[in-house]
């Protein structure tokens, strides 16, 4: 047994009706590639080769009685690989509008928190004869960087599926503790609580005293405050119904367009991200006179924690120029805004969160998400921010699953309550691949915001051409 961290337990105990906490991964495949061609039963014995390496996918969240501290990872006594190993087939053509359609469906349905907590879709109907495979894990059990070395245990640099080594110690179901072992468990661990408290109070206050030092002697103004984003239609209580987008864009360009204004790929990428937000929000009659806030997550995760699965996360608040008309002095302000988030997340700390987490209480934590929820709270307040906008880095290698070749990875985060928009990319073999999920209610045209990404990127692009060479 394994007793989750603070923010792992955040994540599960934030799980309502209509906010589903799961991240989806949407990997697309060339079976050409394959040695022996493609077939669901290869795929499963795949995974189920790979179970050793695949932690989460064998072990159950069990709460404590009443929620009184942090849940238990317990390896599953009644793991079943076909419940949660499942195969679909697109209608026709099976292009990506109807992938997109299955996924959204996909998205939509929360996860069974009594059982491990993951599902794996093999999605075959695919035009051109491509395989999808969709994957839907809780935030509870991995966080982007976990997510993507998770995906990689059971992907291969080769065609060839890698042999796996049995493990020095065979894997042994366990015996879900009792009520009362629960809450023996949770009032000894309790008496500890204090300490931990302590701690994160002190290096709260040494963080309050460094931030309001650090915001009276700059000369410039300190990122968004939580609570102060202007609200927009996407910024609202959401349902559980989703819709979603896919689209990719050329990383060399948005590399291209780094060199030449001398920022990251991070900074263009909230460009393209506040570019599409404007149109679309223009469109729809909606874009605020203020600038809207994106919180954009941080892993902190350590070389020594690389392997290490959970969430190891922190955030900032970044303002995104949607005010803006002109796309170079968009990018020109997000450069500046980001790095004044930088500076607050540096004096912050990026254990701040995560050392809150750990001893914030579990049944308060789950009796105000579902409060939220109900009262439909973001229908008469301002959202904390206004959309999340997450960036995964990937491999520049090709990656097989089963012998075929993935030729895309597009990530999507989940919607949370108030901010009813996600945008996740990851990059991989020379592209970005954006995720983009919505409340199906609160984001009625996504391919707006496809249309606002691509439009973005070939506006700076027409800009910055020459740039480079000119210098």
């Amino acid at each position: 047994m394994e007793r989750f961290n603070g923010l792992d337990t955040m994540f599960l105990n934030a799980e309502t009706a209509t906010m589903h906490m799961h991240v989806v991964g949407v990997m697309i495949f060339d079976p050409s590639t394959a040695p022996s061609g493609y077939s669901f039963e290869q795929v499963r014995d795949v995974v189920a080769s790979r179970l050793d390496l695949l932690k989460p996918f064998r072990r159950r969240a069990v709460q404590v009685p009443f929620h009184l501290h942090h849940p238990l990872w317990v390896e599953d006594p009644e793991f079943d690989l076909d419940y949660h190993l499942r195969r679909a087939c697109l209608p026709s053509p099976g292009g990506m509008s109807e992938l997109e359609d299955f996924v959204a469906e996909v998205a939509g349905r929360p996860l069974d928190l009594n059982r491990p907590l993951w599902e794996m879709y093999v999605v075959e109907g695919m035009e051109d004869g491509k395989v999808a495979l969709v994957t839907k894990t809780h935030h509870a059990a991995i966080d982007g960087v976990s997510g993507a070395e998770l995906a990689a245990s059971f992907l291969d640099l080769e065609p060839e599926p890698r042999k796996i080594d049995p493990p020095q110690h065979p894997w042994v179901p366990e015996r879900i503790p009792s009520d009362y072992e629960l809450a023996a468990y949770a009032l000894v661990s309790l008496a500890f609580q204090p300490l931990t408290a302590m701690r994160a109070v002190r290096r709260t206050i040494e963080m309050i005293t460094a931030l309001t030092e650090r915001n009276r002697t700059s000369s410039t103004p300190p990122p968004p405050a939580p609570f102060t984003a202007p609200r927009t239609k996407f910024n609202a209580s959401i349902t559980a119904h989703r819709r979603l987008a896919l689209t990719d864009v050329s990383l060399e360009q948005v590399k291209a367009i780094k060199r030449a204004v001398g920022c990251t790929v991070n900074d263009v990428i909230l460009a393209l991200c506040a570019g599409a937000l404007r149109s679309y929000l223009t469109a729809q009659d909606d874009l605020p006179e203020d600038p809207l806030v994106a919180m954009v997550p941080i892993s902190v995760r350590t070389e020594n924690e690389r392997d290490a699965l959970g969430n190891r996360l922190s955030a900032m608040l970044v303002s995104l120029p949607t005010t803006v008309q002109d796309p170079l002095q968009r990018l020109s302000i997000l450069v500046e805004s980001t790095s004044h988030a930088k500076e607050q997340g540096r004096a912050i700390g990026a254990e701040t969160l995560m050392n809150w987490a750990e001893f914030a209480a579990p049944a308060l934590a789950a009796r105000a998400a579902r409060l939220v929820s109900s009262i439909r709270l973001f229908d008469r307040f301002r959202p904390a921010f206004n959309v999340t906008i997450s960036n995964i880095p990937g491999p520049n290698f090709p990656l097989y699953g089963a012998g075929a070749q993935m030729v895309a990875m597009y990530p999507l985060g989940p919607i949370v309550e108030g901010i009813g928009l996600n945008i996740t990319v990851m990059s991989y073999m020379g592209k970005l691949f954006f995720g983009i999920l919505g409340c199906r209610e609160l984001v009625p045209s996504m391919e707006l915001l496809v249309q606002g990404i691509q439009d973005s990127l070939s506006e700076l692009r027409d800009r910055t051409a020459g740039w480079n060479s000119a210098r």
